[in-house]
């Protein structure tokens, strides 16, 4: 067997080639040959493809698959429809499954292991997808100038004391949208509007396009605490390791007084078309198991869904936290609720 990143032409050309040489006198699950597998990610390469050449490995299956940002995957899916080539989706962010779901392109699943591997709350309650990795939102500051205890929550960076302090990523970018969200779920509509608005007041400069320069700005005093994903603090403390510096800025788990820091997921799920059902759900399931699940955080810097798994040295010197167990899907569920709110408090 071989493994390789095909073009979408050449999959479909690949998908019917198979189905027209399918042996119709079989089982009668109306499968394409097994062996081998589609799977359209929205994962950067480098942090999938050592996944693949594993499960490559231990079973011999062939992957083939494309990557792009999840909107435009959910596009072509649809767009597809039943000739789509793709058996899997893999994707980012509660929101974006829970909108692919909705949208009719991923199956409910019947699986023991996962069930039994992902906890109820990072998942589908339909079962039509499945979280395969999860990341914490946490305050990053600086322990020049502020001190642990003036910090507590994601709401408590609203008050005036953090006027001029706070620097934000866009709320154009969904990490912050599923974030507020799951707020919403927690606090209601009318108090996080208050507090999207307080830290719209306290920003001490205009948002920034991803998490790595809020950080950077805090580095460089332009603020002094900034929100953002687990694993963007371990790639620029990597970063700056390699060059042989230290990373001048500190984690904090907020919000471990009531409900919990939020988490966010990358997981998977069947498409409603896979030609490849059976060994997809194989696949998804062996993602959820110890060995798979000790790749994630390895090679992604995230922690693992599967209770039975552990975080990477690395990962695990941060520190250990409560999360919030909202179920994820409300990241989906309120989206455009949040997105409405933070255009209202003119967070951008």
């Amino acid at each position: 067997m071989f493994f390789k990143k095909c073009s979408l032409p050449v999959l479909l050309a690949v998908v019917f080639v198979l189905s027209g040489c399918s042996d119709d006198s079989g089982s009668g699950t109306g499968e394409a040959a097994t062996g081998q597998l589609v799977v359209y990610t929205s994962r950067k390469e480098h942090l999938i493809k050592p996944l693949f050449d594993r499960y490559q490995a231990e079973t011999g299956v062939n992957i083939q698959f494309v990557t792009d940002a999840a909107a435009p995957l959910l596009s072509r899916l649809q767009a597809e429809g039943e000739n789509t080539p793709a058996d899997i989706l893999v994707t980012v962010d509660g929101g974006n499954l829970w909108h692919a779901a909705e949208e009719g392109v991923l199956s409910p699943v019947e699986s023991e292991v996962l069930v039994r591997n992902v906890p109820a709350h990072l998942r589908d309650a339909g079962n039509r997808w499945f979280a395969i990795s999860k990341r914490a939102r946490v305050i990053v500051y600086s322990p020049e100038r502020v001190k642990p205890g003036e910090l507590s929550s994601y709401e408590a960076l609203a008050d005036e004391r953090w006027q001029g302090r706070l620097c934000l990523r866009t709320s154009k970018k969904v990490y912050n949208q599923s974030l507020v969200a799951t707020m919403i779920e927690a606090d209601g509509a009318e108090n996080t509007q208050k507090v999207v608005q307080g830290w719209v007041d306290n920003l001490a400069t205009a948002p920034f396009a991803n998490d790595i320069q809020a950080m950077q700005a805090v580095m460089a005093g332009q603020c002094d605490a900034t929100v953002v994903n687990t694993y963007y603090f371990g790639r620029l403390e990597e970063a700056m390791a390699a060059k042989g510096e230290q990373l001048p800025l500190k984690i904090f788990f907020p919000n471990q007084d009531g409900r919990g820091i939020h988490v966010n997921i990358s997981g998977a799920g069947v498409t409603t078309y896979a030609k490849h059902r059976t060994e997809a759900i194989k696949f998804i399931e062996w993602l959820s198991e110890v060995e798979a699940q000790q790749m994630l955080t390895d090679i992604n810097q995230e922690f693992p869904v599967n209770p039975l798994s552990k975080s990477s040295a690395e990962v695990q010197a941060w520190g250990t936290f409560k999360e919030d167990d909202v179920p994820i899907e409300v990241t989906g569920e309120r989206q455009a609720e949040a997105v409405m709110l933070m255009d209202k408090a003119g967070y951008r």
